[in-house]
């Protein structure tokens, strides 16, 4: 018998057999498997031929179909080939691989009923990923899930969404997720952060693991990653010591073992322009050595005077299949970003007016910033049989951060700014490592899928800081940056080096096809040190004791999907931050506690080609830690806040080539007991409304086939620009736009960024720190697969 994967594009399918025991099994990736009409569904058949046990098509996450042929007694003989209608895989018992060829019909799914077996299927296998809508999701439970049995609101930004949108850095990737809003760089770098529901979350998390933690750290390169997966509400049940709002996980991209190079181009105003080369295939003829090369370099201005920044990238990784049921994936990655002079932050004036996009609002001729990453480690995991496995990963960071910053402290008469410089050495160097073990069993009729798991985080960061407060005024309205370079005074030096170890389980209960229960619970234990250095005129302080915490992170949720297209969840989760801030008494902090209730309901629309998340959330954040007013070296834990809402997630595909991916949020997130700031004070830059629109469409045929436009609209509400409620940030609405076209391995576009160049603060931290968004940008950009 044949089984035939028909798809319009089936030589971009990468076939890697991973056959074991009495299995072949063969994933493809590239690909989902659809009917005809689209619709997601898994093809079995049980003893279609003789010693063969049975045939499985099905999809097993965003980007893979794996066929499953099992033999009663040996490996069955399984020949896969190309055809003019995709790719063919024939299958052939022992009994009548000696007898004259026949040509049975293809088996129906099991569904079906006997009197139609002899009638043929049509499997396809799509030649393009899902576009904008991703069924299946692994960050929120790290296991391959779909989001419709998860009760929690993900959203998942797929490589489609990348590529059309053609962002620069990770925060630009989920501005089309609702409650999600920038919260500013570091020099106009991807170093950067952002709130989730309310809550600020520094750095990301990389491949379901801790990476970068706050804003001194590089994001990984929009080049190197394959989709970012935004888990909304604490998630400290998997990932130990996390805020409450949520996190955003980027997965990255892995070696292919088919053949694949692409080499392109982007180059834009500003001086903008980046080459780049992704590299992918085999090294070996057995194909259990794939490689990948992706590299890049990025130049750019800016629309402030002087700036000029650039960034380079490397990242190469080997993934090796050591056997039939184990794989090693190992990587490294490094990104040095250079901005001399760095960007300096806009000032919001007495009359809420922002000065000149383009001013530099310090000093220009002593201020640069140098930052570095470097990424390495490896995944292993092994299989035991088709339901048992063990994961183990490694992950390392080294990263360095020198910057010498000139800096607004105050505004005189909205014209002359008070400046101080600072000269800053930091580094932070993390090692993460972590086992699980999965596995999927039952008792009577209850499927379970267990994880079972232990993780350890090991990380020193490094702090010296010199500051100068003997700067001139700076004009204003006349500038003068041809001053002196400051001399400067030793003010911080510290070193602070934490470890971490977390155990955790986690049991996804299906008690029936439309009835599920999703429930595990973590321990963490925490230490820390501080060894303070010299703090100049603050005198000598001797070191901290040693700190220790530990905390119980739960989850419970129920799903229940009274069809195939609906699910309604509820949940319940908790999670924990350990504080590595310092009183001026030097006593350390309680760890603040989030918990959160959500419900929610997701849905399938067009035959499954459009999906919506409607989902409302409780979630209060305790034991808060913010900056001491009366030192700001310092800090006091404030008491609780709260964020509550309403979020709107849209992702997929209307109709052949229109493809539209949207979201809205209602947060509510103010101060609820404090000591010092007024309960009801609106937390700061949180949006009460945000909303956003992103579509394109593709022509499907004709002599214009492969051209596409893109249209896009963001709106963010007015904020409030800091805890206290003193000053106002205004809303916006951006437009964006794309006209792209794609025609087998060429593509060309050409994108635009902020169309009516509005003048709009993204995002701010006192009325003399206000982060700018880009003003208009076009980028053209061209590239080849080959």
């Amino acid at each position: 018998m044949e089984v035939i994967l028909e798809t319009t594009q089936g030589t971009r399918l990468q076939v890697t057999n991973r056959s074991t025991g009495n299995n072949f099994i063969a994933d493809l990736s590239g690909g989902q498997l659809r009917l005809p009409s689209g619709k997601a569904f898994t093809f079995r058949s049980e003893k279609p031929l003789a010693e063969i046990t049975e045939i499985t098509v099905q999809n097993i996450d965003a980007n893979t179909v794996r066929v499953t042929v099992v033999g009663e007694k040996a490996l069955p003989t399984v020949e896969l080939f190309d055809d003019n209608a995709g790719l063919v895989f024939g299958v052939v018992s022992q009994v009548t691989a000696t007898q004259p060829p026949q040509t049975p019909a293809l088996p129906a799914p099991q569904q079906q009923p006997a009197a139609q077996q002899d009638d043929a299927i049509e499997l396809v296998v799509t030649g393009e990923r899902d576009g904008y809508r991703v069924p299946n999701a692994s960050t929120a439970t790290k296991t391959d899930t779909p989001l419709r049995d998860i009760p929690q609101s993900i959203q998942v930004v797929p490589q489609e969404v990348l590529r059309d949108r053609k962002v620069r850095n990770l925060t630009e990737a989920v501005e089309t997720v609702a409650g999600v809003i920038d919260g500013g760089n570091r020099a106009g770098s991807s170093a950067s952060s952002r709130f989730i529901r309310g809550f600020e979350q520094s750095g990301n998390f990389r491949n379901r693991y801790r990476d970068a933690p706050n804003t001194y750290i590089l994001s990984s390169p929009i080049g190197t990653i394959e989709q970012v997966e935004v888990v909304k509400g604490p998630a400290s049940v998997l990932f130990g010591d996390t805020e409450p709002g949520g996190i955003v996980n980027v997965t990255t991209k892995k070696p292919l073992s088919q053949p694949f190079y692409s080499i392109g181009l982007e180059v834009g105003n500003y001086g903008f322009y980046q080459p780049t080369i992704d590299l992918s295939g085999q090294l070996t003829t057995k194909r259990d050595l794939l490689y990948r090369l992706i590299a890049g370099y990025k130049g750019e201005g800016n629309i402030q005077d002087f700036v000029e920044k650039n960034e380079v990238t490397v990242a190469p990784s080997i993934t090796w299949e050591l056997r039939d049921n184990t794989e090693l994936n190992v990587y490294y990655e490094y990104t040095k970003f250079v901005a001399d002079p760095a960007v300096s932050s806009g000032l919001l004036l007495s009359d809420n007016r922002l000065t000149p996009r383009n001013l530099y609002t310090s000093y220009p001729n002593f201020t640069d910033s140098e930052q570095s990453a470097q990424r390495f480690g490896y995944t292993l995991t092994h299989k035991f049989n088709d339901n048992w496995q063990v994961r183990n990963n490694f992950a390392g960071l080294l990263s360095k951060l020198i910057q010498t910053q000139t800096y607004t402290t105050n505004v005189t008469g909205d014209r002359f700014a008070t400046v101080e410089s600072y000269d800053l050495d930091y580094g932070y160097d993390n090692y993460f490592g972590q086992i699980d073990l999965l596995g999927k069993f039952k008792t009577g009729s209850i499927s379970h899928q267990l994880l079972i798991g232990f993780d350890v985080n090991d990380y020193t960061d490094t702090y010296q800081g010199l500051f100068n407060t003997n700067l001139p005024l700076l004009d204003l309205n006349n500038p003068n940056y041809d001053v002196p370079e400051p001399t400067y005074d030793p003010f911080l030096k510290f070193q602070n080096r934490v470890r971490s170890y977390g155990i955790y389980l986690q049991d996804q209960v299906t008690f029936a096809e439309n009835f599920k229960l999703l429930i595990g619970g973590r321990y963490d234990w925490v230490s820390s040190t501080f060894e303070i250095g010299d703090f100049g005129s603050l005198g000598n302080t001797t070191d901290e004791p040693e700190r220790n915490a530990g905390a119980f992170s739960p989850r419970i949720g129920l799903v229940y999907q009274p069809s195939d297209t609906i699910s309604l969840y509820a949940s319940y989760s908790r999670s924990f931050r350990a504080q590595t801030f310092f009183n001026s008494a030097t006593q350390p902090f309680d760890p603040t506690k989030g918990t959160q209730y959500e419900v929610g309901i997701k849905a399938d629309w067009l035959e499954g080609k459009l999906s919506t998340t409607l989902a409302a959330y409780h979630l209060t954040k305790t034991n808060v830690a913010t900056t001491d007013p009366n030192n700001p070296v310092f800090s006091i834990q404030t008491g609780e806040q709260r964020s509550q809402g309403i979020e709107l997630d849209v992702a997929g595909e209307i109709l052949p080539g229109w493809k539209v991916i949207a979201a809205y949020a209602y947060t509510d997130a103010e101060v609820t007991k404090d000591t010092t700031t007024p309960v009801g004070n609106r937390l700061n830059n949180v949006p009460t409304n945000q909303a956003s629109l992103w579509t394109t469409y593709q022509i499907q045929q004709g002599t214009l086939q492969g051209l596409g436009f893109g249209f896009g609209l963001f709106y963010v509400g007015e904020r409030q620009g800091d805890l206290a409620n003193s000053f106002q940030i205004k809303d916006y609405l951006r437009t964006d736009a794309a006209l792209y076209y794609r025609r087998d391995r060429f593509q060309a576009a050409l994108n635009v960024r902020n169309l009516f160049d509005i003048d709009y603060a993204s995002s701010a931290y006192g009325r003399n720190y206000i982060n700018r968004g880009e003003p208009f940008t076009i980028t053209g950009s061209i590239s080849w697969e080959f």
